[in-house]
């Protein structure tokens, strides 16, 4: 156990960061928690509304227009990203000649200013002089509007978020790899079993808290994505590609109500626990089934 003089040690290395998570993260989310129950437009003083502003959001179609656009976004978002991710990590997971270039390279986009990214895919996407377009010509397709056809632009807003992330989860998914022992590999070579029946039934299964982890902080991602739909569609065309976390932000600094705007971040919030509580006892309840 340690003594006195050890504890107050540490209470006094630790004060610092406790003081910053308590002033900028616990202060700020208690602010919001009660915004959330007021009408507020910045002008004027704070009206208690009690819960007329998660009423009001439970009237609002554009509310649930929005929720199934984002849950959309997620999904197709969290499964590519994850099945590209590990097919990536499983590709460079022998030490072959380049492959700490090629992890550099699709690490690259993380480290990218997302503002300098949106000008890239601007560029790319470009109905009359983008490259994906003169690159469909030949073949007789297009020009294909990819960010201003409501058919196209919300799918085109997940690959470019894949594009950004998805040299982080690699990381993960690559370290996740590198923790399994290589003598339960040998093992079931020994028995026998072909390279996809050693990844189905011993990678994948040894991988599942690293995938779980990937997929809890992608499916965060993908309910917080605000600056992909910003910098590309500002939620266009039609409000296709409106998503939650941009709706927040047009609630709390294009129309100014406050007290709505915090009331969808403590919804967003709720959800993402929810999704998060069912996807960690899924993985606790087959990891008690398996063993």
């Amino acid at each position: 156990m340690p003594d006195r003089q050890e504890r107050s040690a540490a209470f006094w290395l630790l004060l610092p960061a406790m003081l910053g998570i308590g002033l900028f993260t616990v202060l700020p989310m208690l602010g919001t928690l009660g915004l959330s129950f007021m009408q507020w437009d910045l002008l004027g003083s704070p009206k208690w509304v009690g819960l007329g502003n998660y009423t009001d959001l439970a009237a609002d179609p554009l509310f649930y227009k929005v929720m199934g656009q984002t849950a959309l976004f997620v999904i197709l978002y969290v499964g590519l990203d994850i099945g590209l991710a590990l097919g990536l990590a499983a590709a460079l997971d022998k030490q072959r000649r380049g492959a700490a270039i090629l992890r550099a390279a699709y690490f690259l986009p993380v480290v990218t200013s997302m503002v300098a990214g949106a000008i890239l895919w601007g560029w790319l996407l470009d109905p009359r002089y983008g490259m994906f377009n003169a690159l469909l010509a030949p073949l007789g397709l297009g020009p294909v509007r990819w960010l201003s056809d409501p058919r196209w632009a919300l799918p085109t807003l997940v690959v470019v978020s894949v594009w950004k992330h998805l040299g982080y989860d690699m990381l993960l998914i690559l370290a996740g790899l590198q923790g399994i022992p290589s003598s339960q590999l040998e093992a079931a070579s020994l028995d026998g079993a072909g390279p996809w029946a050693r990844f189905r039934h011993v990678t994948l299964p040894m991988l599942a808290p690293t995938l779980v982890m990937v997929g809890m902080l992608a499916t965060i991602r993908g309910f917080q994505t605000f600056d992909t739909v910003y910098l590309l569609t500002e939620g266009g065309p039609q409000r296709s590609t409106t998503t939650i976390g941009f709706w927040l932000f047009q609630n709390a600094f294009t129309f100014f109500k406050l007290g709505k705007a915090s009331a969808l971040a403590y919804t967003i919030f709720f959800v993402l626990a929810g999704l998060s509580a069912l996807q960690w006892h899924y993985y606790r309840r087959r990891e008690g089934q398996e063993g």
